[in-house]
């Protein structure tokens, strides 16, 4: 968390916000950024009057694709954005990088400055807080993509016999060009040969709407002159100044009425061909050695945190023996002496690594029984009932993370509703009299306050019948728990559920919405304060049985004032009943009615279908919206439906190639009629659509196992030059995992997790099992100060026994990781 201001004892525990999974097949950030301008001028934006109205945010980007933006920060030279950003990065890149741009409202936004951090370098700032020195950001430094060259030298025979040498280059193609102004760009590139005295420059064909242009063009330069040239002869090139010579590509977008715009460039020594007689290699694009440079100095400084884990996921094979270990857990006597116990234990002081346990266990229906013991025993060491379940513990924490998987959809149909209209609105609600801005009504506040409280208060205390079943499974297991342990304590059965639900999870909803997906940014300060005081009050009324205690233990007068009035409401009457529901004997089942939950909505370019506009189909901005039970568009958002398509006709959802209609990040959504085109605005867009979409339709009856990659255009299909328009797909679809929508897991990712995690803590892994072994031969008073006081060892034999069978996976999953490592990887390959 980068900046924690003294906060109020709301909450035991920190939520897990800090986790992201970086692997071959998926990539994920976490990214919290800050950004504080330090200094007096921000560059281009600086002048009489200006800095004190500055408006800035900050975008995210892969190379020179934006993923992501914050909210404008008004009137602020040091803004704390405090946004989190989580995604999965679908695509290879080169560098992450932020830019800050101060916003404008007549003109362009104007860019203050940039940080770029190199993929090979995010490991050296994962996991750690940092400033970063803002960059100027100049047009000649924002390149992007790769070029792949052939070169080679040419003995030529001239007419009076001569021997001389002539350079062959050859632009085979470029890839992963940047977007121009979100289209594809019109590429084309200058091949020059550059030596101490010559200069020659040779040019290629524009490519039309490409940002993967195929060139095939070669190019002839002499290089040496011939015995029969004197030295006052055109080419005064000696053949020992070859070592001078480089070939320089650079690559340009054409613009047909403004100034072409520089994509990028490389430089290749001549030299290199005096080992190899043809060069044929992949270079990345620099930027321009002679771009102007301002001083970094003045631009001020941008603090972030983000996390960066690349694992290697192997075959699934790999990974049976360490799964079933896992799986094994819940069964194993007594707990603390199975693989997950000993997982958690090591990882103590890693909030994140309970994660990738929790989600193998609720893929395999195995996570009630292993929380059940772990909870048991947590409970055995509990002494007094009002502390129940208030600690971070292995039980705890398998329980948030839990809830906030599977507890989604929750939130959204109960109290997202209200969390909107208070955002929206935007109505005071402070009653700290330290705090109160002049003009403002106390009263007004209060009442406004109690209002929304009275709604998040309802929507929660009616929701039990759309609590998932899991949830309640897991509350009737605490609830029996609890009373066994604490039988005389007729409270205690509540507190063990409202600790959870309340406290440690509707409470850090309306907190902070937008850890839970439920708004895209972090709420504004004065929205921020409003959502802090409903969730101060939510956690108290949800715990009920602290409600029989005098109401003056609350610290801040104010608070004590304002919750009188709910105690007239029957409130603990109205908190016992929802908690005797979403903890009853039986568990409910989905009733299969359940209302429409937004799954993913935003702005898109869609293609229009079947209307034409001088003379050519047309792409139009549209709303998009997904719900569990249909997928519409509409022309902006909250308006009425445009068209809309039951996801039971979806009949099959994948991506369509850039060649299509020359744009990038297209997908396409086949049901009975028309095919419907989207594009969206950046590759994590894309994926997340895909992704989504997928999932919902994944079960459909009739779902097409083939699909056109390309568009129907002029009688025939672009891709398997098909003529007839209802010919079957020549690419079979993507395979779609059959797992809930809401556990879209993949074991074989959590299980490299795992081991990873595992490797990480070799040397604890080590520790216990001397502490085991310590055990079993000393059988003399425990001394704390031993190492092994820090684990939970019941037995001591059984723990070796799980330690050792752990050793022995992981020494496998090693080898295996080593044997598939490819350290040798050819310079110069794509």
């Amino acid at each position: 968390i980068v900046r924690c201001e003294p906060a109020p004892a709301l909450f035991t525990f920190v939520y897990p916000l800090s986790r992201l999974y970086v692997c071959h097949r998926h990539v994920k950030f976490f990214i919290r950024t800050m950004l504080r301008c330090e200094a007096k001028s921000l560059g281009p934006v600086s002048g009489p009057n200006r800095q004190k109205d500055l408006c800035t945010f900050c975008t995210v980007s892969l190379d020179q694709e934006e993923v992501f933006r914050t909210k404008v920060f008004d009137k602020s030279t040091s803004p704390f954005y405090g946004e989190d950003f989580y995604f999965e990065i679908p695509r290879p890149f080169q560098c992450l990088s932020f830019y800050v741009y101060a916003k404008s409202v007549f003109q362009r936004d104007l860019a203050v400055g940039k940080v770029s951090i190199r993929k090979d370098d995010l490991c050296k700032y994962s996991g750690k807080e940092h400033w970063f020195v803002l960059q100027p950001v100049d047009p000649n430094s924002e390149v992007q993509g790769k070029v792949h060259l052939e070169m080679r030298l040419n003995e030529v025979i001239t007419e009076n016999g001569s021997v001389g040498q002539h350079l062959v280059v050859k632009i085979i193609e470029c890839k992963e060009l940047p977007l121009i102004s979100g289209q594809n760009c019109d590429p084309y590139a200058t091949v020059s040969l550059v030596g101490p005295a010559r200069s020659d420059q040779k040019k290629t064909k524009v490519k039309k709407k490409t940002s993967n242009p195929q060139f095939d063009e070669t190019f002839f330069f002499e290089v040496t002159r011939s015995s029969s040239y004197s030295k006052k002869s055109h080419f005064q090139v000696e053949e020992e100044d070859i070592e001078k010579l480089e070939i320089k590509v650079d690559m340009w977008n054409s613009e047909n009425l403004a100034q072409d715009v520089f994509l990028g460039a490389t430089r290749v020594a001549v030299k290199i061909l005096r080992n190899d007689h043809i060069h044929k290699a992949w270079y990345l694009l620099q930027p321009k050695g002679n771009g102007s440079k301002s001083k970094s100095d003045d631009l001020g400084s941008l603090r972030l945190k983000l996390n960066y884990i690349e694992d290697t996921v192997l075959p699934p094979a790999c990974y049976t023996p360490l799964c079933n270990l896992l799986l094994k857990s819940p069964d194993v006597k007594p707990i603390s002496a199975s693989s997950a116990h000993i997982l958690g234990d090591i990882c103590r002081d890693r909030y994140e690594a309970v994660l990738p346990m929790v989600r193998l266990l609720l893929h395999h229906n195995r996570f009630l029984p292993f929380v059940s013991a772990v909870a048991a025993l947590e409970l055995e060491n509990t002494q007094e009932a009002n502390t129940i379940f208030r600690g971070n513990t292995l039980a705890t924490r398998c329980i948030d993370d839990m809830m906030k998987i599977i507890g989604k959809n929750y939130l959204a149909v109960t109290i997202k509703p209200v969390i909107d209209e208070i955002c929206e609105s935007n109505k005071t609600c402070e009653i700290d009299p330290n705090k109160l801005k002049e003009g403002d009504n106390v009263e007004s506040n209060k009442e406004n306050l109690q209002v929304y409280v009275q709604k998040v208060f309802t929507s929660i205390t009616q929701s039990s019948s759309s609590c998932p079943p899991l949830m309640c499974d897991v509350f009737k297991a605490l609830r029996h728990l609890a009373c066994k342990r604490f039988p005389g304590d007729p409270h205690v059965q509540y507190s063990a559920v409202s600790s959870f639900v309340f406290l440690r999870f509707f409470a850090v909803a309306v907190l902070s919405p937008h850890t839970f997906q439920l708004r895209s940014h972090h709420p504004d300060p004065e929205i921020s304060r409003t959502l802090t005081l409903i969730s101060k009050t939510i956690q108290t009324l949800g715990s009920w049985g602290s409600l029989s205690k005098k109401l003056s233990s609350f610290k801040e007068t104010y608070m004590y004032d304002f919750f009188k009035s709910f105690q007239e409401d029957k409130c603990i009457e109205k908190v016992k009943k929802f908690l005797d529901e979403i903890s009853s004997k039986v568990s409910k089942e989905s009733s299969g009615l359940e209302d429409a939950v937004v799954l993913k909505e935003g702005e898109v370019q869609k293609r229009a279908q079947g209307k034409k506009r001088l003379g050519k189909k047309n792409f139009k901005k549209r709303w998009l919206r997904l719900t569990n039970r249909d997928l519409s568009y509409h022309k902006q958002k909250g308006k009425e439906a445009v068209c809309t398509i039951c996801v039971k006709n979806i009949l099959a959802v994948e991506k369509l190639d850039e060649s299509a209609f020359n744009r990038k990040n297209m997908f396409q959504v086949l049901h009975s009629e028309k095919p419907l085109y989207v594009q969206a605005g950046n590759c994590v867009e894309a994926s997340e659509w895909l992704d989504v979409l997928g999932q919902v339709c994944r079960c459909n009856e009739g779902r097409l196992t083939t699909f056109h990659p390309s568009n129907y255009v002029g009688g025939v299909w672009q891709c398997c030059k098909s003529q007839s328009s209802s010919a079957p797909g020549c690419k079979p679809c993507t395979t779609t995992m059959l797992a809930n929508l809401q556990l879209d897991i993949d074991c074989d990712r959590e299980a490299e997790r795992i081991f990873s995690l595992l490797s990480l803590n070799d040397t604890k892994l080590q520790n216990m099992e001397d502490a085991c072994a310590t055990m079993v031969v000393y059988q003399g008073p425990q001394r704390e100060q031993e190492e092994y006081s820090k684990f939970t060892i019941q037995e001591p034999k059984e723990t070796f026994q799980t330690l050792q069978q752990l050793r022995n996976i992981m020494e496998e999953l090693q080898q295996q990781h080593h044997i598939r490592n490819d350290p040798t990887a050819q310079y110069g390959s794509l």
